[in-house]
This record gives C-alpha cells, sequence and structure tokens, in this order.
C-alpha cells in the first residue's frame, strides 16, 4: 500500500526563516569552544580542543581536573569567577588574554542559559600591532562626535574609519527601510572594487531570525568564509547549545552560499541599533580571509554604538521639532474649530498648512455634501475617493496606504497621479473625512542583483537560494507614493484625537443650549397659544353676519393648534434629551374606539383626505391613551403628507399572539435607503423644507419612536409595493381588572 503524497508547501521567506542558525551544532575553525553545567561538567565542547589548546576536552569531563587547567591555573580562575556568575553571585569576569601552549588567545566568557560558555579565539596580531591601534580607535570616535551632521555624511565618515582600522577591502553602511529591505548610503572600498553605494538589497537577504541576532549579539564576523566548521560534541542527554551570543558561532550555509556568491573572502557586521531595532549595518567585506583581532572589533563595536546615539538624537532632535511646529498649528487649528460657526470652516481655513505639516501635496476636507480642497486635486476626483472611502472603511479610525491605484484599482484613473492616501474620519455619520494626498512618486531603484529569489531543494525542503549574481540590475516602480512614515501617523492620530474632542464639546455645547431653547419655548409658548386658540373659538361661533370673520377665527384656530402640535413636540424633545423620559401612564383602553375617534377627527380637520379604516370590534391593551393617540396621529399625518394624491390612507389593526398590531399604508415610491437609515433619529437634515410639510422638524416619528418603545413596543418601515408600510407592534399585556366600586 502506498501512501498519499504529502501536500506541498509554498516556498516563501518562511523557509529560510526555519532555518536554527542559532544551535548550528558548530563554531568556526579560528577557536575552541566549551561549555559547563553549574557543577563544572562539560556538556559540549568543540572538537579541535587538542590540535588548538594541546589537550581535550570531552564531555562528561570535569574541567576544574582537566590537564588544561592545570596547567594555566589563569583558566581555573577564570572558571570559578565564571561559576559564580551562573549562580548569581558576581559578574561574568572580563575578556583577558592567555598565552597557551606557545599561542596567544582572547578568552571571553558568557552565560548561554543554564550553561556557562568559554571561546578561546586564536589572535594572529601581536599585542605590539595593537599599540597605537587605541589612539587611533579614539581619533575615530572623536570624529564621530558630531550631533549637528547629516545622518549620512556620519556613516560615510564611519565607513572610512572602521576600514581603516580593520583594513578589510569594502566596508558599508546599509540604512533599512520600513520594508526592510536597506540601502547603501555610505561606502569606503579598496580601488579594485565596483562600487556598490545607491543600490537596494531586499529584506531576503536577512531573513527575520538573522535580523533578531543581529539586535542581541551587535558584531559578528566571519574570518574565513572557506573555512570548514568544527563540530560540537554533546553530553547525552544535553539539549543543542544556543550560541546566539557565541563570538565562534560558525555560519549559516545559506550564507556562506550568498557571501560566495559575491566573492567575499571574509566578513564582519556590526548592528546600528535604536530603540531596540535594527536601524542599519555597518558591513566589511574581505576578498581573502581576514580575522581581525577581539579588542579590535570590540572598539568598533562601541564605535558603531555611539554613532548610533549621535543618529538616536539626531532623529529624535529632527522629530522633536516637527512635533513642536504641529502642535502649534494643531493649536491654532483647535481655536478656529471652536470658534468658527462650524468645524468644516475652521479647518478649510487651515487645509494649506494641514497639509505642509504631514508632509503631503493635497488635502481634502468634507462635510456631507461640502467640500474643500487644497493641492490641485480636482473635485471629481476627490468625490470618487471619498464614495470609496465611504464604502469601504466606514468605521474605521484611520486609513492610509502609499499604493492606492494597487488596492483600488477601479478610481486608480479618476485619481492620477495621487497614489498616497491618510485618511482621517471626523464623523462617519454624515460622511465627513479629513484626507491627505501624495503624488505618485515614480522611482528607479538600483537593487544589487535582481531581487527576486530562486528556488531549489535542500536539507530543510524547497527554499530560497541566494541569488547568484550582484550585478547592478534596474528596476522602475510605478502607482506607489513616498511611505507615510511612524511619525506621519502618529500626528495624524494626535489631530483626529483633538478634533473628536472638539466635536464632542461644541456638540455637548449645542446640545445644551438647544436643549434650555425648547425648554424655554414650551414653557412661555404653551399659555399664548392657548389664549390664541381660545379667541379663535370665540371668533369662530360669534361669525353673525360676517362669513369673513368665522372663516378667520378658522385659520386662527388652526395655526394655533399646529403651534401647540409643534411645542408639544418641543416639550417632548426637552424631556427626552434630559433623559427624563416621557412620562407614560398606562391605563386598559380599548384601541379600537380610540383609533376610530382620531380618524373621524382627521376626517373633519382633513375633508379632502381617503382615510379608510381596517378594524376589529374591539382590541383592549394597557397603554397610555394620549401618547398612543400621539403616535396614531403623528403616523396619518405623515401618511396624509408623503402619500400620493388621490390615494386612501389605510389604517390596519389586528390582534396577534404577541400582542396588537397597527399598520398605516399611503402608496408612495419607496423611501431612499440613505433617508430610511434615519427616519426614527430628530433633527434630520431630509425633514427639512419639505413642501408639502414645511413646519416639520423631523421630530414626530422619533417621539412616536420613543413612546412606542416605552410602551415595550417597536415601530418600523417597510415597502409593499405600492404602498409606503409603518407598522407598530405592541406587546400583549392582560387588562386590569375594573376597580371595586365598594372601594
Amino acid at each position: 500500500m502506498t501512501s498519499a503524497a504529502a501536500p506541498v508547501q509554498p516556498t516563501t521567506l518562511e523557509n529560510c526563516d526555519r532555518e536554527p542558525i542559532h544551535i548550528p551544532g558548530s563554531i568556526q575553525s579560528h577557536g575552541v569552544l566549551v561549555a559547563v553545567d553549574a557543577s563544572g561538567v562539560v556538556r559540549h565542547a568543540s572538537s579541535n580542543a587538542q590540535a588548538q589548546l594541546g589537550h581535550a576536552l570531552l564531555p562528561g569531563d570535569v574541567l576544574r581536573s582537566s590537564a588544561l587547567v592545570a596547567q594555566h591555573p589563569q583558566i581555573g580562575a577564570l572558571l570559578d569567577e565564571g561559576l559564580a556568575a551562573l549562580g548569581a553571585a558576581a559578574d561574568l569576569p572580563m575578556p583577558t588574554e592567555l598565552e597557551i601552549e606557545g599561542r596567544s588567545f582572547d578568552v571571553v566568557l558568557h552565560q548561554s542559559h543554564e550553561l556557562l560558555v568559554i571561546e578561546f579565539e586564536a589572535r594572529q596580531a601581536s599585542s605590539d600591532a595593537l599599540t597605537g591601534f587605541a589612539m587611533q580607535a579614539h581619533r575615530a570616535m572623536e570624529k564621530l562626535r558630531r550631533p549637528r551632521a547629516a545622518i549620512n555624511d556620519l556613516l560615510q565618515l564611519a565607513t572610512q574609519e572602521l576600514r581603516a582600522l580593520t583594513g578589510f577591502d569594502r566596508v558599508m553602511a546599509y540604512r533599512f527601510r520600513p520594508d526592510s529591505s536597506g540601502d547603501v548610503v555610505a561606502e569606503s572600498r579598496a580601488d579594485f572594487l565596483d562600487p556598490y553605494l545607491g543600490r537596494r538589497y531586499p529584506a531576503s537577504d536577512i531573513p527575520a531570525q538573522a535580523r533578531a541576532l543581529y539586535v542581541a549579539n551587535t558584531l559578528r564576523l566571519i574570518a574565513d568564509v572557506q573555512a570548514a566548521p568544527v563540530p560540537l560534541a554533546q553530553a547525552a542527554g544535553s539539549k543543542p547549545l544556543d550560541l546566539s551570543a557565541a563570538i565562534l558561532r560558525s555560519v549559516s550555509p545559506i550564507h556562506i552560499e550568498y557571501l560566495s556568491n559575491m566573492g567575499v573572502g571574509a566578513s564582519m557586521s556590526i548592528s546600528i541599533v535604536i530603540n531596540n531595532r535594527l536601524w542599519g549595518l555597518l558591513a566589511c567585506h574581505h576578498m581573502g580571509p581576514r580575522q581581525v583581532t577581539y579588542s579590535v572589533r570590540m572598539a568598533c563595536d562601541v564605535m558603531a554604538q555611539m554613532l548610533g546615539a549621535t543618529i538616536q538624537a539626531a532623529l529624535a532632535r529632527k522629530q522633536a521639532e516637527r512635533q513642536l511646529q504641529v502642535a502649534e498649528l494643531r493649536t491654532r487649528v483647535m481655536e478656529s474649530v471652536l470658534h468658527s460657526d462650524d468645524e468644516f470652516t475652521g479647518l478649510c481655513t487651515h487645509a494649506g498648512a494641514l497639509a505642509a505639516s504631514m508632509h503631503a501635496d493635497a488635502i481634502i476636507v468634507s462635510e456631507h455634501s461640502k467640500l474643500c480642497t487644497e493641492g490641485g486635486i480636482s473635485d471629481d476626483a476627490a468625490r470618487a475617493l471619498l464614495q470609496w472611502l465611504d464604502a469601504t472603511h466606514a468605521g474605521s479610525t484611520l486609513y492610509a496606504t502609499h499604493a492606492l491605484p494597487l488596492e483600488a484599482p477601479a478610481i486608480a484613473v479618476q485619481l492620477a497621479p495621487w497614489c498616497g492616501v491618510l485618511a482621517l474620519p471626523l464623523d462617519l455619520q454624515r460622511g465627513s473625512w479629513l484626507v491627505f494626498l501624495r503624488k505618485e512618486q515614480i522611482e528607479t531603484i538600483h537593487w544589487g542583483g535582481k531581487p527576486d529569489k530562486e528556488i531549489r531543494p535542500g536539507p530543510l525542503g524547497p527554499r530560497l537560494t541566494p541569488r547568484g549574481s550582484f550585478d547592478l540590475w534596474k528596476e522602475i516602480v510605478r502607482s506607489t507614493s513616498e511611505h507615510w512614515a511612524a511619525d506621519d501617523l502618529d500626528i495624524a492620530r494626535q489631530l483626529l484625537a483633538e478634533l473628536v474632542r472638539a466635536q464632542n464639546a461644541r456638540h455637548a455645547e449645542l446640545n445644551n443650549a438647544r436643549n434650555h431653547l425648547m425648554a424655554v419655548l414650551g414653557h412661555d409658548l404653551r399659555d399664548p397659544l392657548h389664549s390664541i386658540s381660545m379667541a379663535a373659538r370665540v371668533l369662530e361661533k360669534n361669525n353673525g353676519a360676517d362669513v369673513n370673520t368665522g372663516k378667520l377665527g378658522q385659520r386662527i384656530q388652526s395655526s394655533s393648534s399646529r403651534m401647540q402640535r409643534l411645542v408639544s413636540q418641543v416639550m417632548d424633545m426637552s424631556r427626552l434629551q434630559s433623559r427624563l423620559g416621557l412620562d407614560l401612564q398606562p391605563a386598559s383602553i380599548d384601541l379600537v374606539q380610540l383609533l376610530a375617534d382620531l380618524m373621524d377627527e382627521a376626517r373633519t380637520a382633513h375633508p379632502g383626505m381617503q382615510l379608510v379604516g381596517h378594524l376589529p370590534a374591539s382590541l383592549q391593551a394597557e397603554v397610555d391613551p394620549d401618547r398612543m393617540a400621539q403616535v396614531f396621529s403623528n403616523l396619518v399625518s405623515n401618511a396624509r403628507h408623503h402619500g400620493d394624491a388621490g390615494h386612501p390612507v389605510e389604517v390596519h389593526m389586528q390582534a396577534t399572539p404577541e400582542g396588537p398590531l397597527i399598520q398605516v399604508r399611503n402608496v408612495a415610491p419607496p423611501i431612499a435607503p440613505e433617508v430610511a437609515g434615519d427616519l426614527f433619529t430628530p433633527f434630520k437634515a431630509s425633514s427639512v423644507g419639505k413642501a408639502r410639510n414645511r413646519s416639520g422638524l423631523g421630530l414626530g416619528l422619533y417621539i412616536a419612536h420613543q413612546i412606542v418603545q416605552g410602551h415595550g413596543g417597536s415601530i418600523g418601515y417597510a415597502h409593499e409595493a405600492p404602498h409606503v408600510v409603518f407598522t407598530v407592534h405592541l406587546p400583549q399585556r392582560p387588562a386590569r381588572p375594573p376597580a371595586d366600586p365598594s372601594t
């Protein structure tokens, strides 16, 4: 029987990232490594100890009892200090130089989990040769202590000084981009080498796990690319030794292949770490083997750390200057927003300055149907982008892209040449946006070889192999803009937060003022309106021979009734906005009788209206009669105002197992979706200025909704061609028993 073939896994950068480069099980050949546990027992040892130190070291040996320690007491002293540090009783001893069997070694100790690792690195240079190095290194560091210098100038100076100190054929300074690709921004090289300055190298040249090691162990020397690695023997039951911090850690076969393809015989890399992130790299290449003494390497590492601190200070200073400028602008914008008649006008006043602060080429300010632009983008393109944002990013807090044509090809032609978008949603309910734009940046990238890697089989399965050519390879990149940097996004979030706070403050102030106005109007107008209504009735009854007087009384009565309804709505709105509720007073009533009376009143008040009722004989319910009359009157009035002329308004009522159901129907086209979504909200823009209901404030349906909800029911809209239908569901409640007359 044959088993099913395993599914083929896609070959990606993860194939390289899975390589266990921190536990290679071997070291480079120019030194010896031994790892002991807390008891001093050897758990791991390189197989070249006999050849290099003159004494074999085997797993299971007690290092203190070995002939090596017996002949070299200094090693025993280092071992004692190291074991004390392993038990947290002391610090690790400093690296030291020892003479062993007539050879000089730099001895370096570090801790790897629960083990003490001792490395003996053979020293190639004599002490005399290093005598003048300290002064040379000091002068180099003094040159780099230039806080006001441009960053790339500092990097160029660093490459020159490092090459003078180490003797490598080429020293390059990489500066990494947000996508982890790196540009060679500075270089010092021998005359016989081709220049790499200005070339870019893909992120795949340094896999993620290698980047992590560059941060943890900031200096890495590969003394001889072609030298065979020396295997580590380990005691039975021991885990593979983590060599992340080891100076002798052997090299990944993939990286060896990479360096060989470049013709490099030795390399050294020094990390530039800023805020615990690999910001850049100083890469040293030599065409043949080259071992740099440990003390020289440590001085180079210190120099790189000082360089990183100088760069970090320069970046922080530049960021602080920008933050100060942006904060001053933000203060001016907030003052305008808070003191202008509306937020839109305040933002438009500072649109150009806001765009400049974000390093944007254009800006869009929108509020519902209002639009303001700066920077040359057309209104048509701006509206197309806003429609796309409303459709695809409604509800998001912030949207940023540097490649809009690739994300939204449908609107790419309309938006050309705009590719970078940073959109801040100011008020999603009203479709308000503040949008910063950047133009397409057509870029010619000079790659150090074609960035695509070749897929080949390897010991870990199919993997991406290092590039075979590092000749100049050009690529033209279109449909993208300059990336939005982390600083840009932070500034945008701060601006959005300030605008939202200002918006909330303005809304709170307006709501308070509106509620106060409602309360004042409701209280101060009710009594005068009642007096006008009573006077109109007197005129209407005492018309005598003057018919015009009677008609005048009817008109005054109709107008005062309409105003009283508006005042009642204002009063109800004031109570709702103040969270006082509508003060419902439920009673057991016959809904049919209530609705029949209201329909008679409507027919009398509007003789031309056709009002048809489909009602049962009786239907008891526990409701507030006055409030429920308000709901039904509003729905009938709404149907009269908005229904097609010549068609009746139908009122249906029936009992259901869930409770009473009432429908008001009128012939009319369906309500637009954007309007239907706000039917039961107050102060709707769609309710103002209606030709058939000019006095409407958009409060009627909102108050009706609140009344029905207060009864535990629901109200909704639907279109059942050709009818617009409003449906009220009331909960089923048993009628209260009648009061006992004897009590």
